[in-house]
């Protein structure tokens, strides 16, 4: 699998990851399965949540073992000091490790969300003192806001940030290259969410995929285009959707990665006018 640097540092990360959603619900054999899988095929960094029901504990066990050979990253939807250290302390004892690579703010998405979490006693107090005892080695954070990701990008001092960079938000509603260039601008490594999202699900329809809010791509041929699209943009690596055989999908994908070609963008580009982008509706925050 190839690997690319981290923003402006100095760690190396597989261009597909491992979200730990993939084995949420999972029995521990599954579980040491699907990772020993992603060991074997070169993937070296790991993304979970405690948002993601049961995924840090069945995680925690599998990883063990190859604990001091990945970049493990995990987040927080706390937004206060005291709530952010709480669910450090939590995810770290699950996660059965002394420390995170990465520790994000998950799904900042409205200005409340900024206000309260790079104010005082905001979660930010917690990940600063983190790092300084080691606990953390890099803060990021996850968006699905433009304004709010800039924002954060240009006025604070992210290693990172996760966020939707999909070719039909790219190609549709133009959402997405914005925030690429901030986090360039400052030498914050970019990282992927949705990838394989192919359109929104109207209320009322079942999900095809139970762990996928969107619908995703299940097509091979077009799962090929969109990952390849997405891997073709200035990020590091891309999180695929947590059902398991969209994630083996991408793996393989991921194994043989070739840059999207300007034919490519043209076929995309018209599938893309037959999908509703996932960038709408609770998406767009206004800029300050």
């Amino acid at each position: 699998m190839e690997k690319r640097a981290f923003g402006n540092k100095p760690d190396q990360l597989s261009i597909v990851a491992f979200g730990g959603i993939v084995i949420k619900d999972t029995t521990e054999p599954e579980a040491s399965r699907l990772v020993s899988m992603a060991i074997d095929n070169g993937i070296n960094y790991f993304d979970v949540a405690p948002g993601y029901g049961n995924a840090e504990e069945c995680l925690g066990p599998a990883l063990e073992s190859y604990r001091n050979d990945v970049f493990l990253a995990c987040k927080t939807g706390k937004r206060d000091r005291a709530g952010a250290r709480e669910e450090l302390d939590r995810s770290l004892q699950r996660l059965r490790t002394d420390h995170f690579d990465l520790y994000q703010l998950h799904a900042m998405k409205s200005w409340d969300d900024f206000d309260q979490a790079t104010g005082p006693n905001g979660a930010l107090e917690t990940f600063y003192e983190a790092r300084d005892k080691g606990e953390v080695r890099y803060i990021g954070f996850s968006a699905h806001s433009e304004p709010v990701a800039v924002a954060l990008l240009e006025q604070l001092d992210f290693d990172s940030v996760l966020f939707p960079l999909n070719w039909v938000n790219y190609l549709e509603a133009d959402f997405g290259p914005r925030v690429v260039q901030a986090a360039e601008a400052n030498g914050a490594g970019r990282l992927a969410l949705k990838a394989l999202a192919k359109s929104r699900i109207p209320k009322g329809v079942d999900r095809p995929f139970e762990r996928c809010w969107y619908e995703p791509v299940s097509d091979p041929e077009l799962a090929s285009l969109a990952l390849r699209f997405t891997l073709s943009q200035p990020i590091t690596a891309a999180i695929p959707p947590g059902d398991p055989g969209l994630w083996e999908m991408a793996v393989r994908i991921g194994q043989d990665f070739t840059p999207i070609t300007d034919d490519e963008i043209v076929i995309l580009r018209a599938r893309a006018t037959e999908n509703t982008p996932l960038a709408s509706e609770d998406w767009l925050v206004e800029a300050r």
